[in-house]
């Protein structure tokens, strides 16, 4: 446990998030508790008023936030302990209102505190955030050259130049991606359906058991076929770029409701203009024949077959309950039906896996030959099975190192495919990144326009989030459904009043 005591908790998150880089998994306390043995203390002093008694000004009060500061300027304190031992301290000015440089500031001299004490330096240095491209694509797009990008990287945010190179890359692929879009009349659709065969260790997405659910299944689609509805007559007129069905897994329906999903989407939307309709058929226990023929009928362009690892062992530890055969075959399958635009998921720093282990599932990929190829770096979150019940899984060796993920860079890019969007995660193995890969031409701009919000997304189903995006004010709103199936079948009137609210403001 790690403490962490701040005068205000104006940057307080800021401080956490960057804690968590260096220490992932741990927990943290409010106030000083025998458990924690590390503390992180800081303070903000307002220019020109004496420090009393602890650091704290005159007039001065512990409860006051950053709104009521305005944008003092002052100097702000941090100091590292270690069981009750100044390990180090540091004063230096800040504009304490101004919240993007503050805590720029702030990260960056406490990044510094804690890599001297660690003697680590973290590959993204002080980033913390999921879209560090979005940093890179804004100055792309407002014509600033490449080599003030990777300086302006390097000594903001401290990133290796090796991130730097790939964030760049990865930037200047997307922003070519992009360039054929409205962001005014355009937008995308994504579809939830939150059940899968069985819950992973590791996930925290919503997701439920298809069979506890089955019978339940019709309310389901009665729900989703009303948002689904209200959507399409709302954005009647804007133009449906990409539709993209998540979950959970998609392909855990039957085919004759796979079938009705996608019949009504057809009877709902102007589909002239789509440009990619993905399916993710992740689990390969979840595929049938049957079901990849429907998807093939209805003109699905890109699908995922997602092992995760082609260890047997992983995945039966894991809970996956299906075999390294049986992803082999289901892909052989899709091929012969005509897919040709296959994706692969594949996580890293999985329990008690290794280099060797990596190394042979990129052996199997390759021999697969996907059109893209999505390389995750293991993230416990909080809902993760693998989280809630820590002392279970407690003996599990979990690791992911910088050999491993330049092998998944270089195995990639010998099968012909080239990043083209990329996202982090908190409590990442290794604090790494998530990097999607593609051949040329099998790119999904759905995965980029979700990464870079630049462009209105309607969210249907249990779990969703709609993002609204307003690009002459320069700014995302979000509309969240309710998690729990039951709770979104009963109360989808609401969920529509809730999507009314927000779109009204796009007129």
């Amino acid at each position: 446990m790690i403490g962490i005591l701040l005068k205000d908790a104006s940057y307080e998150q800021d401080i956490r998030e960057l804690l968590m880089a260096f220490y992932p998994g741990e927990t943290f306390a409010h106030e000083r508790t025998e458990e924690a043995a590390l503390y992180v203390e800081g303070e903000f002093e307002p220019e020109g008023r004496e420090a009393g008694p602890e650091g704290r000004t005159e007039d001065q009060t512990e409860d006051q936030t950053e709104e009521s500061r305005g944008e003092d300027g002052g100097f702000f304190s941090l100091r590292l302990l270690e069981n009750g031992e100044t390990l180090a301290k540091k004063r230096f000015p800040v504009q304490y209102g101004k919240r993007l440089e503050t805590k720029t500031a702030i990260k960056r001299e406490l990044y510094e505190m804690l890599s001297a004490h660690t003697g680590k330096r973290l590959p993204w240095g002080t980033l913390t955030g999921i879209r560090p491209t979005k940093i890179v694509l804004s100055r792309l797009e407002t014509g600033e050259t490449e080599e003030s990008i990777r300086s302006f990287m390097a000594d903001t945010y401290l990133t290796s130049g090796q991130k730097i190179d790939l964030c760049v890359e990865t930037a200047k692929r997307e922003r070519s991606l992009l360039e054929k879009l409205d962001y005014e009349k355009g937008y995308s659709l994504y579809v939830g359906i939150p059940f899968c065969p069985t819950t992973c260790l590791y996930c925290s997405f919503t997701s439920y058991p298809i069979s506890a659910w089955e019978k339940k299944i019709p309310l389901y689609l009665d729900a989703l076929f009303q948002e689904l509805t209200y959507t399409a007559k709302r954005m009647k007129g804007r133009v449906l770029d990409t539709i993209y069905f998540g979950g959970g897994t998609p392909t855990s329906l039957k085919a004759e409701e796979l079938d009705a999903i996608l019949s009504k989407i057809e009877e709902l939307f102007d589909l002239s203009a789509v440009q990619e309709i993905t399916v993710e058929a992740g689990r390969p226990d979840s595929i049938t024949e049957e079901k990849l023929k429907t998807l093939r009928r209805h003109g699905i362009t890109r699908i995922s077959i997602n092992p995760q690892t082609m260890k047997q062992a992983t995945l039966e530890l894991i809970g996956r309950r299906h075999t390294v055969q049986m992803v082999k075959e289901q892909f052989h399958m899709a091929r012969e039906l005509g897919f040709d635009n296959i994706n692969m998921d594949l996580i890293i720093g999985l329990p008690e896996e290794d280099l060797a282990d990596v190394r042979d599932t990129l052996d199997q990929v390759e021999e697969l030959a996907p059109e893209s190829l999505t390389v995750h770096s293991l993230a416990i979150k909080r809902a993760a099975r693998l989280n809630m019940f820590r002392e279970r899984y407690a003996g599990l060796k979990i690791q992911n190192t910088q050999e491993m993920i330049d092998l998944t860079a270089s195995r990639a890019r010998a099968m012909g495919l080239h990043p083209y969007y990329l996202y982090r995660q908190k409590n990442m193995a290794g604090n790494f990144e998530n990097v999607g890969y593609a051949a040329p031409g099998k790119e999904c701009l759905y995965n980029v326009l979700i990464m870079e919000e630049k462009q209105t997304i309607l969210a249907c189903g249990a779990g969703t989030t709609t993002k609204v995006v307003f690009p002459s004010e320069n700014r995302l709103e979000r509309v969240e459904n309710v998690k729990d199936v039951g709770q979104y079948i009963e109360r989808i009137g609401e969920m529509l009043e809730r999507k009314e609210k927000m779109l009204e403001k796009l007129e």
